[in-house]
């Protein structure tokens, strides 16, 4: 949902003569608010989608502008934008993913118990790591020389070494053994998925994030991340810029990946992104990242309020219902709108949205804009 030129959206109202919403905004470029027109040059600064998560999506970073013009110059066909992609996923089901790496201390004991990952990551790089601890930027270097080896292994190595792995842990799970020193059920389970893929051996060295709903991540420039399971509302920088270095069968860009990343390690509890509560309105949950083209709201009207006023302010935004049923009277809309599960509107900026909610137990909408 947005005005990317890959993937612009429909507008299924017939009435109106524009077919897309990019062409919508650029014939009346005034819906974005001023301030949004000025700063993005007339054009809608974000991306929204809901992402429903059966097969892992790959691992992955999104460079950062400087990054991803240079990419864009020489590499056109593997990068096709110019633009940084900071994005934020927000979990509407139990959601699962790799993000950051993790504290070195849960490395080094990967390094222990898994053998074959040690023989990957080599014994001189392991004792660099343990010995670095205690100093930032020294950790920071060793780390990426561990995971920039690792990434590297002739294929054949790292095969063998994956195959040996998954034989081990098979058969530990089969006499009902204890796997959770070698982080035995996402290693199946990604091996299922990427049979031979090193991206399998990078679940020890990035967090395992397990969102419950309602609870989100941010990923700036450079943080290494993988979604794994679940569902999520997914909001981003207009962008499609994805450096990707393992499972998946798209385009692997392993230099640049090990080269770009933040090798800062930290706790998987700091990745949680908090959502505030809006002062003005206790329905409203803002998630606010530390970057300026997009917000998200999640609305949670409750089952006792049936009139409720979607507030205007000065940006577009795109709204997506996720549970309830409403009637929604706008004086920009040119006749009463039913909103279900599944139903997205485009509001322009200063526009407020009347809902007369119809359903007993409430309503879940989600909110895109971009609060300068």
């Amino acid at each position: 949902m947005g005005a990317h030129p890959k993937g612009d959206a429909q507008i299924k109202d017939n009435r109106i003569s524009q077919r897309t919403l990019g062409q919508w905004i650029s014939d009346y470029p005034g819906c974005l608010g001023s301030k949004v027109k000025d700063t993005f040059q007339g054009q809608l600064p974000f991306l929204f989608k809901v992402l429903s998560v059966n097969t892992a999506l790959s691992i992955q970073a999104h460079p950062n502008r400087e990054l991803a013009a240079r990419l864009h110059s020489q590499f056109p066909e593997h990068y096709p934008d110019n633009n940084h992609k900071p994005e934020m996923a927000i979990a509407l089901t139990r959601f699962e993913g790799l993000c950051g790496f993790r504290p070195v201390e849960e490395i080094l004991s990967f390094l222990k118990s898994v053998p074959e990952f040690h023989a990957l990551v080599g014994s001189t790089a392991g004792e660099d790591l343990q010995s670095s601890m205690g100093d930032a930027v020294r950790t920071a270097e060793t780390l990426k020389k561990c995971f920039t080896r690792m990434m590297n292994c002739e294929k054949k190595v790292f095969v063998d070494q994956l195959n040996m792995l998954v034989k081990r842990v098979s058969e530990e799970v089969a006499a009902e053994k204890d796997t959770v020193s070698s982080n035995g059920e996402l290693l199946l389970r990604l091996h299922s998925q990427y049979p031979g893929d090193i991206g399998c051996f990078s679940i020890y060295f990035l967090n395992r994030m397990v969102l419950e709903p309602g609870e989100a991540m941010f990923l700036g420039a450079n943080e290494p991340h993988a979604y794994l399971s679940g569902d999520c509302i997914e909001c981003m920088a207009c962008s499609d810029n994805t450096v990707r270095a393992g499972l998946t069968p798209k385009y692997i860009d392993v230099s640049t990946l090990c080269e770009m990343l933040n090798y800062s390690p930290a706790a998987a509890s700091s990745k949680i992104f908090p959502s505030v509560q809006d002062p003005s309105d206790p329905c409203v949950f803002l998630y606010d990242p530390p970057v300026p083209d997009f917000t998200v709201m999640r609305i949670q009207v409750p089952a006792s309020v049936k009139q409720y006023t979607v507030a205007a302010v000065d940006c577009a935004g795109i709204l997506l219902v996720v549970e309830g049923d409403a009637t929604a009277t706008s004086t920009a809309a040119l006749s009463d709108i039913t909103m279900r599960r599944g139903t997205v509107l485009f509001i322009s900026a200063n526009e407020s949205v009347f809902l007369h909610v119809t359903s007993h137990s409430g309503m879940t909408i989600f909110r895109a804009c971009c609060l300068l």
